[in-house]
């Protein structure tokens, strides 16, 4: 069994103050991009196994696969399972990839091991394992409040060209959570509707596109900033970074324009491009 596991970018993230458990509360939009890492699950006897085409990726249970596959397998005696990774999202660059793997594992793993658990426990597995794991449990967009996991699932189809840029830079989440500059009080902003007005309102596609990460993350790595600037000189409608970092996005009206702006970044930089109205194939692929 070979399962695609996709990138997210976010379109808006608010971090919207610090929690007594140490987490903080924000407001994000999840959305799918046409860039995934695959998985190929091998049913062994007993004993969990990973390997990956990426030297830098770990093996053990510092990857989520792994941890995800014992939280399944916890209680299970003589199933056991070999994952083959093959890495195509960037590691540390705020598109979710190894958040998606986990997911990927959790939904696709119990089918071929015969197994099966209710959706809210594995919901509950996806929060132990990360913020952003219960959003890849399912399709579609999302709004996302409270660590990210508390979820608004919504169907909707990109109206741009979403030209996806790395620059190369690893930046730690931990680390730019810690460089926040946070307000004593943030009102929540309307992020669904502006997501919804903003191909045809300039001023609802502005309130969208901000990342409360942007101004520490910029300042620390100016080549995340010199990126989404050339996006923006590139003809780019918005341009915004995701997550935490370190990728950038721009949002495109015509496909030319998106791919002459591409072609202006150095061949060392990994772009990616969505077209508009994209939707994930479907994940499974029986081999």
């Amino acid at each position: 069994m070979t399962i695609r596991s996709y990138a997210k970018i976010n379109l808006g993230l608010r971090v919207l103050g610090k929690r007594a458990d140490g987490f903080h509360d924000l407001v994000t939009v999840f959305h799918r991009v046409d860039l995934f890492d695959t998985l190929r699950f091998e049913a062994t006897d007993g004993g969990i196994s990973l390997e990956s085409n990426r030297d830098d990726i770990p093996t053990d249970d510092g990857n989520l696969c792994v941890r995800a596959a014992r939280l399944l397998l916890a209680q299970q005696r003589g199933a056991g399972v070999h994952i083959v990774l093959q890495k195509n999202i960037p590691a540390g660059a705020g598109l979710g990839g190894g958040s998606s793997n986990a997911a990927a594992v959790l939904r696709y793993l119990p089918p071929l091991l015969g197994l099966k658990f209710p959706e809210e426990e594995l919901l509950e597995m996806a929060a132990l394992l990360g913020s952003d794991v219960p959003f890849f449990l399912h399709g579609g967009s999302a709004l996302a409040r409270g660590r990210g996991e508390i979820l608004e699932h919504f169907s909707w189809q990109s109206p741009w060209w979403i030209l996806l840029v790395n620059p190369g830079i690893h930046v730690s989440t931990a680390w730019a959570y810690g460089s926040l500059r946070l307000k004593e009080t943030q009102e929540e902003p309307d992020l669904r509707s502006a997501l919804m007005d903003a191909h045809v309102d300039r001023g609802a596609l502005a309130r969208l596109l901000r990342n409360d990460f942007e101004e520490p993350v910029m300042e620390a790595f100016p080549p995340i900033r010199d990126t989404r600037q050339r996006l923006i000189d590139g003809g780019a409608a918005g341009a915004m970074m995701s997550g935490s970092g370190s990728s950038v996005f721009g949002l495109f009206h015509d496909e030319a324009t998106a791919h002459a702006c591409a072609a202006t970044f150095p061949p060392d930089q990994f772009l990616s491009l969505t077209a508009p109205d994209f939707l994930p194939d479907p994940i499974v692929h029986e081999l």
